[in-house]
């Protein structure tokens, strides 16, 4: 799988930009502000439908613009498949595969797959538990694209069932009985979730353990392990996970009506990361930290392969945040991939393995340099 053709319009700093890429390694190089993550920023979202920097998309339309249109020429098995997204922000964006409408954009999801390191990665480690929901919510969408569906009505229940408890302490009893039925709907809904989650947690743990002994050699392992807000028993399907929430959710009703908000369901889990017999956040140094964040995207990037169709690799500016050891680890796991696109400020930032097509990006524009020997 590859990117052949990125064409945008008024997408961030860009009026126009047509690109063509090819499989194996291309390298945008320019300073800070020029536009180079903009670019790779746009492969990610015709992946994802979301940006790696920012949570909604209006920072994604150029100023004095209306809309950004993002295209994509993806090939896989040789065979092409044009993505386009129309970007429109307080409005519904629109996409469209092969030049035919779909009736939603998540209809393109899984269409092109990609994995992406940023040094927003950190916080995959030091940061708050929502950044590790949506490192897995993401990784279960591209292996299951239909579940971005079940995200969607889960998040659509979340907020019908948070407005009701605003107001249940004072509600009737009726009111309350309507709190039974969207009870039932987030518990059902949970269950798909936590299904999805547990297994894919699974798949996980021995390709993180195995991916943080190249990046980082040591003695210690890093192991992944499940929180959830809900006392989870010994059976993970999803109906007997949906009955787990609706006893959780019983036993904590009325501590929801006196605070106004749901405090069980996947929205409240996390993913626990430990070094050795330590939580890897707030132990783990800083170089350790970057060691378990680049263990977690490889072995994404190991479990998609596993299903068949390579993802793009797609590291942004990620080699200015590590030392020479893990530079040089780093690009020697991923070196060998279909497609790598690099972004960095100075080419002494890109380790010599990761050689091939060059582009300079400058004040809007993206020129092709010579191929790096």
């Amino acid at each position: 799988m590859y990117v052949a053709h990125l064409s945008l319009t008024d997408f961030r700093n860009y009026a126009t930009v047509e690109l063509d890429l090819e499989p194996g390694v291309t390298v945008f190089l320019g300073q800070n502000g020029q536009g180079k993550t903009n670019l790779v920023e746009a492969v990610g979202y015709l992946a994802t439908l979301g940006s790696h920097r920012v949570p909604y998309d209006a920072p994604l339309v150029r100023a004095d613009a209306t809309r950004a249109i993002v295209r994509g020429d993806v090939v896989r098995d040789a065979r092409h498949a044009l993505i386009e997204l129309e970007v429109t922000p307080g409005r519904t964006n629109r996409a469209r595969l092969n030049r035919s409408p779909v009736s939603r954009p998540r209809d393109v999801l899984g269409v092109l797959r990609t994995v992406l390191f940023a040094p927003e990665d950190l916080a995959l480690v030091k940061g708050d538990p929502d950044t590790r929901r949506r490192f897995l919510d993401e990784l279960l969408v591209a292996r299951a694209p239909r579940l971005s569906g079940v995200r969607q009505d889960y998040d659509r229940v979340l907020r019908q069932r948070n407005t009701l408890l605003k107001t249940a302490a004072q509600a009737s009893s009726g009111a309350l009985r309507t709190l039974d039925a969207w009870d039932s709907h987030l518990a059902r809904l949970s269950g798909e979730i936590l299904a999805a989650r547990l297994a894919t947690i699974e798949l996980l743990r021995p390709l993180v353990a195995k991916a943080y002994a190249h990046v980082s050699p040591t003695q210690e392992e890093v192991r992944l392990d499940y929180r959830s807000s809900a006392d989870l028993g010994d059976q993970v399907t999803a109906a007997a996970l949906a009955d787990d929430v609706t006893a959780a959710l019983a036993e904590r009703r009325d501590e929801e009506v006196r605070r106004g908000v749901s405090l069980v369901g996947p929205h409240r889990d996390d993913v626990v990361l430990s070094l050795g017999e330590f939580p890897a956040k707030g132990y783990a140094s800083h170089g350790e930290s970057w060691s378990v964040a680049l263990a977690l995207r490889l072995a994404a990037y190991d479990l998609l392969c596993s299903d068949g169709g390579e993802p793009v690799l797609i590291l942004d500016d990620v080699f200015a945040e590590l030392d020479a050891g893990r530079r040089r680890r780093l690009a020697g796991l991923v070196a060998g991939a279909e497609q790598v696109l690099v972004t960095a400020a100075v080419a002494e930032d890109v380790p010599e393995q990761l050689a091939g097509a060059r582009y300079v990006v400058a004040e809007g524009r993206v020129d092709r340099a010579d191929r790096a020997a």
